[in-house]
């Protein structure tokens, strides 16, 4: 009988909370972190404005300017006045979008995509295109003025090196020299680095003007000034190109 009550007297006060029952012991869990999302990039609005629309030479560009209201297709646009000319499937563009993976997109009317451009780098984008082959869409800011015309470029030249020291005199022509470019003469005296280099071919690469060998090598130049030309990438003793 004595240890029937103290084992219902154990268990009252286990029940009733007293210091016979059981404490377990709990450390606080701290709240999980809270992370802000990342706001994904709006692509739209970082294109909105004017852009150049031009082929890989620079030879041929006109303007677009890319608006952020809706349209039929995505975005309205407008396109340059001269740009139909410049290139012909352009008319049928009536809208831009982006796509998956950030493509640029122009469509026609239907829906169809006409021209479709991957980012390079910001502002400047590219697409390869049956029959014009590279496309470039650049904003007005980074493509500079328009690549010199052949007429511009056409005419007597000085290769000078170092301070101010003539070693070659050479002749751009308009005569146009197999699909490469235009025929390039040099004149008699010219020093040895530049006969052993021997260009005959030049040609407008988008703003720099190149000379190239039948080898398939190449001297690069970009412009200073209106006459003169510095070869790329710099040397200890410039090389450079002046317009007589």
């Amino acid at each position: 009988m004595h240890r029937t009550v103290l084992f219902a007297a154990l268990v009252w006060t286990a029940l009733a909370g007293g210091p016979a029952s059981a404490q377990v012991v709990t450390e606080p869990v701290a709240p999980p972190e809270q992370t802000q999302p990342v706001a994904p990039r709006d692509y739209v609005k970082s294109v909105l404005g004017a852009w150049e629309f031009s082929n890989s030479a620079r030879d041929k560009l006109c303007g677009i300017t890319l608006k952020g209201d809706n349209g039929p297709n995505g975005q309205r646009l407008d396109i340059g006045k001269d740009c139909v000319a410049v290139f012909p499937f352009i008319k049928d563009v009536v809208g831009w979008k982006f796509a998956e993976n950030d493509f640029l997109r122009l469509f026609d009317a239907k829906g169809e995509v006409i021209v479709e451009f991957s980012e390079v780098e910001m502002g400047l984008f590219e697409s390869l295109k049956a029959g014009e082959g590279v496309l470039f869409l650049q904003t007005v800011a980074s493509a500079g003025p328009p690549p010199r015309s052949t007429d511009q470029m056409t005419g007597e030249w000085t290769i000078v090196r170092g301070a101010g020291k003539p070693v070659c005199g050479l002749t751009l022509s308009n005569r146009a020299s197999g699909s490469d470019g235009f025929a390039l003469r040099l004149k008699p005296g010219c020093d040895a680095a530049v006969t052993r280099f021997g260009p005959t071919v030049w040609q407008m690469d988008r703003s720099e003007l190149v000379l190239m060998s039948p080898r398939g090598e190449t001297w690069r130049f970009e412009e200073t000034d209106p006459k003169t030309w510095q070869r790329i990438p710099e040397r200890a003793e410039p090389v450079l190109m002046v317009k007589q």
